[in-house]
């Protein structure tokens, strides 16, 4: 399916709520494809996503109601609010900011606004970044690790694939919740006194006047890895096959993506000269072994360009409150 047949289709009855919901109308800033379409990976049977920014209605921001985002889970749609589309690029979201990065004949709806958006998307780059990035990247990587070794891996080696990918997480929970050190949250294996078990993880923790709530999500965090890790024993093998594929080419996609942005290069979304090699990834042209030693290589110029990149450790964030304000202004007449 092409650009223009993408078009046709959001004139249909299926996407009726873009032109009937008052949080979208005339209010869409940006309206782009997003997923394979929009990195250039996708093939005959991938789903079509569309992602946007809107600006808030009057009474959203004025007013008693909020509004953060639409979602339209039948159609795979998203669209954010312009607040909180600019909350989560200061915090280089990946998937927030390939939306200023798609190529400009994938937009579908694009108003001056809007334009300005993509045209100032440098002052959302910072260091914030390197954790953003990498994390997504070895999110996937840990996912593959931790299918591949479902069967043929000794338990305490996938004990340690499970610890790994906690560990993985801990620099997201410290910046999502109040901040711990690795000595007041501690994650180890040991001897376990289990039957079934040679070893297992243990934790110790040493926290004082540390949030109840923020206790109880880091811990629902670590368990749903876990819980994840467990599914992977009742996987069908032919189908869970693609989908290893799909986590490694998405991954090796992020890495240099996030290098772009560490080199100073801006957002890319779509991998026009990567595309045949990504494409081969995901019909498995490699294997695993292959792959893991393509990873180390894209990880280490990511680990390079994130040693030598000149982006600052936080975006301005008062030129990027100036643009907002320019673009409510111009909107809505705020401040005229």
């Amino acid at each position: 399916m092409d650009i223009q047949d993408i078009k046709d289709m959001l004139n249909t009855d299926k996407y009726e709520f873009l032109r009937t919901d008052p949080c979208l109308r005339e209010n869409i800033l940006i309206l782009t494809t997003a997923g394979s379409i929009a990195y250039g990976t996708n093939v005959d049977t991938s789903d079509i996503d569309i992602r946007g920014v809107t600006i808030e209605v009057k009474q959203d921001l004025l007013g008693l109601s909020s509004f953060e985002q639409f979602e339209d889970r039948t159609t795979d749609t998203v669209v954010y609010g312009l607040k909180k589309f600019i909350s989560l690029c200061l915090d280089s979201n990946p998937n927030v900011l390939e939306i200023l990065g798609t190529r400009d004949d994938h937009l579908l709806v694009i108003t001056k606004e809007g334009q300005l958006l993509r045209d100032n998307a440098d002052l959302f780059f910072s260091k914030k970044a390197i954790h953003s990035f990498g994390n997504y990247a070895t999110a996937q990587l840990r996912r593959l690790k931790n299918a591949l070794a479902r069967d043929s891996y000794p338990q305490a080696e996938k004990e340690q694939h499970i610890l790994d990918s906690i560990l993985g997480q801990m620099e997201h929970l410290k910046r999502t919740y109040k901040s711990f050190t690795n000595e007041e949250i501690n994650l180890y294996i040991d001897q376990s006194d289990k039957q079934e078990m040679d070893t297992e993880i243990f934790i110790d923790i040493n926290l004082k006047h540390y949030p109840l709530r923020d206790l109880k999500n880091i811990y629902s965090d670590m368990s749903n890895v876990v819980k994840n890790y467990s599914k992977l024993n009742h996987r069908n093998n032919k189908k869970d096959e693609l989908h290893l594929n799909k986590h490694a080419m998405h991954l090796i996609r992020l890495l240099i993506t996030g290098t772009e942005i560490l080199e100073g290069k801006g957002i890319n979304t779509y991998r026009e000269k990567e595309r045949e090699f990504l494409l081969d990834i995901r019909k498995g042209k490699y294997s695993y072994n292959e792959l893991f030693e393509m990873v180390d290589e894209y990880e280490r110029r990511f680990r390079l360009a994130a040693e030598n990149t000149s982006l600052p450790d936080n975006p301005d964030y008062k030129r990027v409150e100036e643009l907002m304000l320019e673009i409510y202004s111009n909107v809505w007449g705020f401040g005229q």
